[in-house]
């Protein structure tokens, strides 16, 4: 994306421009050099079709040579008010247009936002109007992600349940909204070599109670006890402010099977949740963080 930033390309698209309104206006001049008096017949080009049809070289109709000549003059104004070579006259950018009309559309519905605004979240997630007001949002900016039903994917978490990563208290919505997250679980293949890994996925597997291979779990409880406890806890029960998930439950961000486990541990995993904060702003990232504790703790909210 950088080479398209370069100011090269600007210069090039101004000398295709210009190039394009020198040429045609030189093409028309050559083409008014035939003039003919009034009574006088135009010669004929030489160019024959099916044998009787001939080409005669007439001048270019004067109307339509006006039009086209208001074009290029309509080019060239266009060049000089719009940017082109530099930033026009008009000093006119795509962002500004969108920056005034951002601008105006919070001075006609930001109040809207703002009557929650001061409204603690878990009574946002009561009100009616604030929960449409909040699904709207949802399904503008998260639903990509988390799912038209928020029950999330593979790498997305599941918004309408009781599992969360970070917190599902109304404040830590509210900051994950906001300022984003970065869960990072490290890779350890190298470390660990293919057979630990695969025992310490088989001690995984035995803490969330799932079929596995008892003499690889008794193996891996040692790996586990040695490294893994820093982010998940000696009973493997995570925790919310590192981000490290509960490995002794059903819930599976990327997915619980021990193929899968394999490949975590192996590869590690990076997920990124954007920050909302400085695009939406604090009164709708408070409507969208109800809306969301709703989703888990009001069923009359889904």
């Amino acid at each position: 994306m950088t080479d398209f930033q370069s100011i090269f390309w600007n210069y090039w698209i101004a000398i295709i421009v210009i190039g394009g309104i020198v040429a045609m206006t030189l093409l028309l001049m050559s083409q008014g050099v035939v003039k003919l008096k009034k009574g006088e017949n135009a010669d004929v080009t030489g160019h024959k079709w099916d044998g009787d049809l001939e080409e005669f070289n007439n001048p270019l109709p004067g109307w339509w040579v006006m039009m086209f000549y208001m074009t290029i003059v309509f080019g060239a104004v266009y060049l000089v008010l719009y940017p082109g070579i530099w930033g026009g006259a008009w000093k006119w950018t795509s962002s500004n247009q969108y920056g005034k009309e951002v601008v105006q559309a919070n001075s006609k519905y930001q109040g809207l936002y703002d009557k929650y605004s001061q409204m603690p979240i878990a009574t946002v997630a009561q009100n009616q109007e604030a929960r449409d007001m909040g699904k709207r949002l949802y399904l503008t900016y998260c639903i990509q992600c988390h799912g038209a039903d928020a029950q999330g994917a593979k790498g997305f978490p599941n918004l309408t349940d009781g599992d969360w990563l970070y917190g599902g208290s109304p404040e830590k919505i509210l900051e994950t909204i906001a300022n984003g997250r970065h869960g990072q679980m490290p890779a350890f293949g190298a470390v660990f070599g293919e057979e630990k890994v695969k025992d310490t996925a088989n001690y995984v597997l035995q803490l969330s109670g799932q079929p596995r291979n008892e003499l690889r779990a008794s193996r891996g409880a040692e790996t586990f006890k040695q490294v893994c406890v820093a982010c998940h806890g000696v009973e493997g029960k995570g925790n919310q402010d590192l981000g490290a998930p509960n490995l002794t439950d059903k819930n599976w961000l990327y997915g619980g099977s021990e193929a899968t486990i394999i490949e975590t541990i192996t590869n590690g995993r990076s997920n990124v949740m954007p920050a909302w904060k400085e695009f939406l702003g604090d009164a709708k990232v408070h409507l969208l963080a109800g809306y969301v504790y709703g989703l888990s703790n009001n069923k009359q909210a889904k």
